[in-house]
């Protein structure tokens, strides 16, 4: 029968490694839904001395609703 990759130690590790991230991670007071509504880029080239310079701009939209548990 093959060996597994991961020995006891490993396995240890992972587990102690989702506990941690349970710890650490924010409890949630209320749930919140977000929904994005439009996204525009605007993109402008320009040549400088030093060569081509792309500008960019992004603007997101967003509704977010929050509802108290």
């Amino acid at each position: 029968m093959p060996e597994s990759k991961d020995n006891i130690v490993r396995n240890i590790g992972k587990f102690t490694g989702e506990i941690w991230r349970a710890i650490k991670s924010p409890v949630p007071t209320s749930s919140k839904e977000t929904h994005e509504v439009r996204r525009t880029v605007e993109t402008e080239e320009r040549q400088t001395d030093k060569g081509k310079v792309t500008l960019r701009r992004t603007t997101i939209e967003e509704i977010e609703v929050e509802t108290d548990n």
